[in-house]
């Protein structure tokens, strides 16, 4: 036991005291020192949650490997360790790397199988470690964040990546999971989240107009409503606070649509604002039913506008998921638009998914839908899963 606590407390040090653009050389070496690893990758999914990208000084060496249809898309995917025999009695370890439920890739070590046993556990807890740390590092490297990139982002759409809390998260009373396409040109849609102790925040935005334009307006709201948030302000007056701020500087040319909620984790008792286009369905006891608000105006249409909060409640096992229009206004190559009822089935055919993979999911079969890869418009889902207390 003083053996394992001891190699474990070396990588912990090893990580923690090493320059933020090496980690991985830090995990490889103390690896191979203590557990006679034969190699170590780490992999970030890119963007797009299609491929996960290896984190490598250029020239890379490996070639990216899909999410979808490998052994590491499988331990991510799972969010559970994989294990695959090699030859020369080698395993090769797939290591989820999540940080609360944000999941950031794949740490892929190759050892002896007579040394993986009994040590698997301890290899995943690495993976977690390493996981805290390279989010630490963001703030003072851009490895990581290049390492994710399969393409080269627009400039609107590193705004609107740098602007977002991550693309899941994960508590005991919640599970929450989101994603923008096209993921590497993405404009105006957002999400945002945040909790506390006792409540969870969550604005689902709708952008108006298209490239930095759209990108402007949507981080000048965002901010307004952080500001309003963590000024300790209900959600109504976040978003009057946030109405005015867009309405001083666009004088009502532009606006956005935003729908914002406020969860208490203790009763399921919801409080919601409904200023726009997003929407919300609800999938509860096997049936999926749109859950309508009261629309009120869109932050920033006109000056020193009034918002109404509206209640509900959710109760533990419901699924909400939120789309902007970009998602329910899709229309097929025959005219018809994607709706309620091609929501609907969405949701039913990825129920069984975690909220991280149900966005992907559904938008995956919104492409189906739409006919062709490229979408005219930015598309978001949201996903959260309600366990409650």
């Amino acid at each position: 036991m003083t053996t394992i606590t001891n190699r474990f407390v070396a990588v912990e040090r090893a990580l923690r005291t090493a320059a933020p653009h090496q980690l991985l050389d830090a995990v490889r070496r103390v690896l191979t020192d203590q557990y006679a690893a034969d190699s170590v990758e780490l992999f970030l999914a890119d963007y797009g949650l299609t491929v996960l990208q290896p984190v490598s000084v250029l020239p890379q060496t490996l070639q990216p490997v899909s999410v979808h249809n490998s052994p590491a898309g499988r331990a991510f995917g799972a969010q559970e360790p994989h294990v695959e025999a090699l030859s020369g009695d080698l395993v090769r370890a797939h290591l989820p790397v999540t940080v609360r439920g944000d999941r950031l890739g794949v740490l892929t070590v190759t050892l002896p199988g007579e040394h993986a046993e009994g040590c698997m556990g301890e290899l995943a807890e690495i993976a977690e470690v390493l996981g805290h740390e390279v989010v630490v590092a963001e703030r003072d490297t851009d490895l990581y964040l290049q390492a994710r990139r399969r393409d080269r982002l627009t400039l609107a759409a590193e705004m609107q990546w740098q602007l977002l809390p991550g693309r899941s998260c994960a508590r005991s009373e919640y599970e929450l999971g989101a994603q923008l396409e096209p993921a590497y040109a993405i404009f105006g849609d957002n999400f945002d989240w945040s909790a506390s102790a006792d409540r969870l925040s969550l604005y689902v935005t709708n952008g108006m107009g298209e490239g930095i334009e759209a990108s402007l307006l949507t981080n000048l709201a965002i901010s307004a409503l952080r500001n309003a948030r963590r000024a300790g302000l209900s959600i109504d007056d976040q978003a009057a606070l946030a109405d005015q701020a867009v309405y001083a500087h666009y004088r009502g040319r532009c606006y956005l649509s935003v729908l914002m909620l406020d969860f208490d984790l203790a009763t399921g008792r919801v409080r919601a604002v409904d200023a726009g286009s997003p929407q919300m369905l609800r999938l509860r006891r096997g049936g999926v039913e749109r859950v309508p608000f009261d629309a009120q105006l869109p932050l920033g249409m006109f000056e020193e506008t009034d918002y109404v909060v509206q209640e509900f409640d959710v109760e533990p096992g419901d699924r909400l998921v939120f789309v902007s229009d970009g998602v329910y206004d899709v229309a097929s190559p025959g005219g018809e638009a994607y709706g309620d009822a091609a929501l609907a089935r969405a949701i039913q055919s990825t129920r069984l998914l975690p909220a991280a993979e149900v966005p992907r999911a559904v938008l995956r079969e919104l492409t189906g839908h739409r006919g062709r890869s490229t979408p005219d418009d930015d598309a978001l889902v949201v996903c959260l899963d309600w366990r409650g207390r």
